[in-house]
């Protein structure tokens, strides 16, 4: 699942995109508000982590021009503002979420996994699709009712095409949803991922719809 976290602050910013990728997040950082406007204009997502204040455009201003796109985006708003007052502006712009800094990066990262849960209409943490189950949170995979070791590409597959349940998702946007700029991505290999999901769990979960991309029904 891909990310955009927009924070300017050097030490924080890395240390937020490398927590989310030991949760299993392809991470895109800038660190500026009108490149992130240009980014999330141009780019797909599942969520934005926004720094409130930002050189070149502030949180609000790019929160502003998202929603005035009629945007969807889940958005937590990083802020050190704690007043109530604050807090009501950052929603009222258009967030979803609110985390004060410090914060722990495990509930940003359960924050991130509640926000795009509901954006895809799951009410549930856990995934299901016939005899598969997926956990986000504890990164499992059970089929029949028995874990299965999945690579985290695999898993990032799908859970994709398990948020996505009737969609059918081409190649090029589950390369968009599990790949962060400058990664290396080999031509076949989402095929190669779907084809190991297909082995491990079962033939018939995922369908490839020929020319356009694959669906769990």
């Amino acid at each position: 699942m891909r990310i955009l976290v927009v924070e300017d602050d050097n030490l924080l910013g890395d240390a937020i995109q490398a927590g989310l990728k030991q949760h299993g997040y392809a991470v895109d950082w800038l660190y500026d508000g009108l490149t992130a406007d240009h980014a999330l204009s141009t780019e797909p997502y599942a969520a934005l982590v926004l720094d409130w204040n930002l050189p070149r455009l502030s949180g609000l201003e790019v929160l502003q021009r998202l929603r005035a796109r009629e945007s969807d985006l889940p958005v937590i708003l990083l802020t050190a503002r704690d007043t109530i007052n604050d807090r009501i502006l950052g929603l009222d712009h258009g967030a979803d979420d609110y985390l004060i800094k410090p914060f722990d990066m495990g509930e940003l990262a359960a924050r991130l996994r509640a926000l795009v849960r509901r954006a895809n209409g799951s009410i549930t943490p856990w995934l299901q699709a016939g005899e598969v189950e997926l956990d986000p949170s504890g990164h499992q995979v059970m089929y029949q009712g028995k874990v299965i070791e999945l690579s985290a590409k695999e898993f990032a597959i799908l859970h994709a095409l398990m948020l996505n349940t009737g969609k059918v998702l081409s190649r090029t946007q589950l390369e968009d949803k599990l790949y962060a700029w400058g990664s290396e991505i080999e031509s076949n290999a989402v095929e190669v991922h779907i084809h190991h999901l297909r082995r491990k769990l079962t033939p018939k979960l995922i369908e490839t719809i020929r020319g356009v991309g694959y669906l769990i029904r």
